[in-house]
């Protein structure tokens, strides 16, 4: 089931959306990007039994792998993260990424406020990087002509000198990720354009981030309107219901979110599944990676 939005969480969104149309994310230094593979087909949103997950888009599989001690990612902070890692890389070229010199620095950035306990966003954050940063992707395409799969770490190298209990504390040194030279290649070969504002906005709902970062793209090189049934989005994006119709429901009710934040797309919700129709991306200036 969605959650309903309460009246301070709405006046929020639209506050934040307004303040979007106001500066272009170039000019307001919120250009971002996201890897398309993670855009085509996503994590968990929530906690899965096992240590393999899969999620399909069309002729497209991508399958997430864990060490069974650590487990698979899931929910809004490792979709923030690989939007944070892409645009990093994007930016500086490199396979090695600085994640800061203390934790609620690099939280900050991720537009998260540090809170204790078992259940806060330190916590969270730490479980959640670790999860990300260990997991193994297989993509696959597969259709009656051909069959082709790819496997790779999403990253070679983690180390994070972080002090949960004193998250202000600087380290001795910085805490990084190194990328796998695959997913590298893949984060920086044509990454899709984000507004970092957008997806800080939305970051409560890992579903509504699936949604707005798959709707830019997808609207980028759609030439006429398309209909998606509601039965291959459930594949794509709402492998944890077990009935459409409740996947349905909870998919408009995060949809509404996307929409109040990115005002430009043009969607109908129909009988037989969503209506997209050619708009402009959410990132209307032509950008260079």
């Amino acid at each position: 089931m969605a959650k309903q939005l309460s009246p301070q969480s709405i006046d929020s969104l639209i506050n934040q959306a307004l303040a979007i149309e106001d500066d272009d994310a170039r000019e307001a230094g919120a250009l971002g990007f996201m890897a398309r593979a993670m855009v085509q087909a996503t994590l968990p949103h929530r906690a899965v039994a096992g240590n393999e997950f899969e999620r399909r888009n069309g002729a497209f599989t991508l399958t997430l792998q864990a060490p069974s001690k650590i487990g698979l990612p899931y929910g809004s902070i490792p979709r923030l993260l690989l939007a944070w890692v892409t645009t990093e890389a994007v930016k500086t070229k490199s396979r090695e990424l600085e994640l800061g010199d203390s934790m609620s620095g690099f939280m900050a950035e991720l537009g998260l406020t540090p809170t204790g306990g078992a259940n806060g966003s330190i916590t969270r954050l730490k479980n959640q990087t670790r999860r990300l940063f260990s997991a193994t992707v297989t993509a696959s395409y597969e259709d009656d002509k051909q069959m082709a799969d790819m496997g790779y770490r999403l990253a070679d190298r983690s180390v994070l000198w972080w002090h949960s209990k004193d998250p202000e504390q600087a380290g001795l040194w910085k805490s990084t990720v190194t990328l796998s030279e695959h997913f590298f290649n893949e984060v920086i070969d044509r990454p899709v354009p984000i507004d970092m504002r957008a997806i800080k906005a939305l970051k409560q709902s890992p579903m509504a981030l699936d949604i707005y970062t798959w709707l830019t793209y997808r609207v980028s090189y759609l030439k006429r309107p398309t209909v998606i049934p509601w039965s291959s989005l459930a594949l794509q994006f709402g492998s944890d219901y077990s009935r459409l119709r409740d996947f349905k429901q909870a998919f408009i009710g995060e949809l509404k979110k996307v929409a109040m934040v990115y005002g430009q797309v043009q969607v109908e919700v129909a009988e037989h599944g969503l209506i997209v129709k050619p708009s402009l991306t959410h990132i209307t200036r032509k950008v260079g990676a």
